[in-house]
């Protein structure tokens, strides 16, 4: 594996500083995580020793050695995948994901992922914080929830976005189908969700641990027929970035979202359902969620970016047949 070594000299214009903010100013980072992270990595040195604390204070003279990892352990294979790509420049990229596409590879999914594509088309001109199989990631999308994601070019641009996920101050906002109608119809809902703990491949809320999560929701429209349930188009608006969160807070109102057979029954029954919007839902792979709004400030002039993407085919043509055959 081939590292990149830096070496810092300490002078007497940071004596008695934090070795964090010693090194986030050398290295022109927005923040300490990724130092941090290199320390878990034991990858920062002083004077010959691995460092154990990011508080440990300097002294004139002391010199400091940094390892970075810049090959991956687990080599990526490029693949050539036709990205939908909404915005680039030397920083970043917006990518607008399809529906059944895994974000990055994983156990059962090493190709056709969105960074095999990436890693085509980019190759090593991707940000290395997230690890060896995820270059560039910063954040995730669920392998069928569709819409935008974006991916960090440089570290720089990696740590500024993970900040701003950090803050929740990202715009992120979703559509998606549901079952019957939330009550009240527009709200928030705050919860801790944890691992399931009957089932450790989901997520579920908790009572007493777990990850604070918020999801603010607004009822957009609710559709219904003599035979059509009731659906509602939901906008949901999202404080936090919990693993599966809206749809675990779905579960938790005693709904799930249309397609999602994780959160929600296998096998639905209908006293009396139309053939054709049977038949839609039927053929439905995943759940009908998509995150069309993605808003952030960009890491080199802090000017807020905003993007908006439309609803896939499938998606559009569930709305448009509830559209002409609802109340």
């Amino acid at each position: 594996m081939n590292n990149k070594t830096t070496q810092y000299y300490v002078g007497n214009d940071f004596i008695d500083k934090r070795i964090d903010l010693f090194l986030k100013s050398k290295m022109n980072l927005n923040s300490r995580s990724y130092i941090k992270k290199l320390i878990n990595l034991g990858c920062i040195f002083l004077n010959q020793k691995k460092l154990a604390s990011a508080s440990k204070k300097v002294k004139e003279g002391d010199i400091i050695i940094i390892t970075e990892q810049l090959t991956q352990k687990n080599k990526i294979i490029p693949e050539k995948i036709d990205l939908d790509i909404v915005y680039e420049d030397n920083d970043l990229i917006v990518v607008n994901k399809p529906a059944g596409m895994v974000v990055h590879p994983g156990a059962g999914n090493k190709n056709g992922t969105l960074v095999n594509g990436l890693m085509f088309k980019f190759g090593n001109k991707l940000s290395n914080l997230g690890g060896s199989e995820r270059p560039g990631i910063i954040h995730r999308l669920d392998k069928d929830t569709s819409g935008l994601i974006v991916i960090a070019k440089n570290n720089f641009s990696h740590n500024f976005l993970s900040e701003q996920f950090s803050k929740h101050t990202i715009i992120r906002k979703y559509l998606a189908f549901i079952w019957g109608v939330i009550r009240p119809l527009n709200g928030n809902i705050s919860t801790l969700i944890s691992r399931d703990k009957f089932n450790r491949q989901t997520m579920s809320v908790s009572s007493s641990k777990g990850k604070h999560a918020v999801t603010n929701y607004k009822t957009l429209k609710v559709f219904q027929n003599k035979d059509i349930p009731k659906i509602s188009l939901i906008e949901f608006k999202l404080e936090t970035g919990r693993t599966h969160q809206i749809r675990v807070h779905m579960k938790y109102k005693q709904t799930n979202i249309i397609g999602d057979k994780v959160y929600g029954k296998k096998r639905l029954k209908f006293k009396k359902i139309n053939n054709i919007l049977e038949k839609k839902i039927q053929e439905l792979k995943g759940q009908m969620l998509h995150a069309g709004t993605l808003g952030f400030a960009h890491p080199k002039n802090n000017k807020i970016m905003k993007f908006i993407i439309e609803p896939p085919k499938k998606f559009k043509n569930l709305l448009n047949f509830l559209e002409k055959n609802s109340n």
